[in-house]
């Protein structure tokens, strides 16, 4: 799975992506924390134009690949023909717009709305599951989402919130960050350590299944924007607190930007691939 590069993001600013790794319950003298190993398909890192290692991005669809591996290039061109499509959005009547700014407007689409409408977020979903590296884990109450979308000035498709209701969180174990000279090897270290979550489950309200911003389109707040807007439009006459809201299994970047967006390390997460709490 994806929260979301932020995401191997393409991910969360990106994407969320996923944490293979397994919540249970604690048995007698056991710990109460489990460690979640990250693993992320490599060649789904988008990095916005960065050559990194032979490789180069698509400056249309900014998929990190390898010119000389066919491999690659077929995967390339496979993503890249399904976000051309994915990202063109036409508009509808009677659009549910719930912010508008001087770069775009979000939108929200839920599960009742016309086919059209369902259709359209669809194929967004499933573009942004293989930008996000995500193995199909699917949502707990389809008929409960709720989807955000952020559409810029020039009919694309930037940005996706995709929301679901629950029940409990797990808060991540905060780890000590040991002296390092400068912001970018923290920001490494951050992106490369193994983590912890609790096993105790917390009340929670809202769950973050996906989070996606393209990612030459990222550092423009399109991501918190659309958690802002999902705060004011999760329940009606409710505004969330960061507390009523958990990350589903977030990428090394997708934990970046939830620990900037929550102001702490401590978030909550739910929806592990193994070993889930279903309640």
């Amino acid at each position: 799975h994806r929260l979301a590069d932020l995401l191997l993001l393409s991910r969360m600013p990106y994407g969320m992506g996923y944490l293979s790794g397994q919540v249970g319950s604690s048995g007698p003298g056991s710990v109460t924390s489990q460690l979640l190993v990250t693993s992320h398909p490599p060649h789904w890192h988008a990095d916005g134009g960065q050559k990194r290692f032979g490789a180069i991005s698509c400056n249309i669809c900014g998929m990190l690949y390898t010119v000389s591996n066919p491999e690659d290039e077929t995967q390339h061109l496979l993503f890249h023909n399904q976000f051309i499509s994915a990202v063109k959005y036409v508009g509808w009547k009677k659009e549910r717009i719930l912010a508008e700014y001087p770069d775009g407007k979000i939108i929200m689409v839920l599960p009742d709305d016309p086919k059209y409408a369902l259709k359209k977020v669809e194929e967004i979903r499933e573009m942004v599951d293989n930008d996000l590296g995500f193995q199909q884990t699917p949502l707990m109450c389809y008929s409960r989402t709720k989807t955000l979308l952020f559409i810029s000035n020039d009919k694309k498709v930037i940005g996706c919130l995709i929301a679901e209701h629950i029940q409990w969180g797990y808060r991540v174990i905060e780890e000590k960050v040991p002296e390092v000279s400068s912001e970018n090897e923290k920001v490494i270290f951050e992106r490369q350590k193994a983590w912890c979550c609790s096993t105790s489950p917390e009340p929670a309200i809202c769950g973050i299944s996906r989070i996606w911003v393209f990612s030459m389109m990222r550092r423009k707040k399109i991501a918190s924007r659309m958690i802002e807007c999902l705060r004011s439009n999760f329940i009606y006459g409710s505004y969330l607190s960061k507390e009523e809201i958990a990350f589903s299994d977030p990428t090394p970047d997708g934990k970046l930007f939830a620990t900037q967006y929550c102001g702490t390390g401590q978030f909550l997460v739910y929806n592990f691939l193994n070993g889930q709490h279903q309640t």
